[in-house]
């Protein structure tokens, strides 16, 4: 009798990959890393098991946007008192937290689960080049 292959947390060794935004855009480039965050690009995948990898993402600053996005695409929070509406836009949160663009585009491209909750842990953005994961030797990632 054949046994299914169902991967234990122990099995499954994450490595790091590192991807440089400069010019890439914006939603093509979180599909990939959200691909990769779920362990999509292994052959032994398996849906609701966490198999993917560690993503450092560089140069976030000089990600691209096709369209108006950059004036009409508003990211919205509120912070739960009445009339506690804050809106800003594309324009202006690439000038303050640059970071936080591409977390949340690839954060609503992950399972909006306690799984996906953890997946997100392992996406480590930053606006510049530099980046302290250096001893994790990440490997860079091609993009198509």
């Amino acid at each position: 009798m054949q046994k299914s292959y169902y991967p234990k947390a122990g099995d499954i060794v994450g490595q790091w990959h590192l991807v440089d935004a400069t010019g890439q855009n914006l939603g093509r480039l979180a599909t990939r890393i959200a691909g990769v965050l779920l362990g999509k690009h292994r052959p032994n995948y398996t849906p609701g098991v966490d198999m993917g990898d560690f993503v450092v993402v560089t140069n976030c600053e000089k990600v691209a946007v096709t369209g108006n996005k950059l004036t009409e695409k508003v990211y919205r929070r509120h912070s739960g008192y009445p009339g506690g509406l804050k809106e800003t836009t594309l324009r202006r949160m690439l000038r303050t937290h640059p970071e936080r663009v591409i977390e949340s585009a690839v954060r609503g491209m992950l399972p909006h689960t306690k799984m996906g909750r953890q997946l997100i842990t392992k996406l480590k953005v930053y606006a510049g080049p530099a980046h302290p994961h250096g001893p994790q030797k990440p490997k860079p990632l091609v993009l198509n």
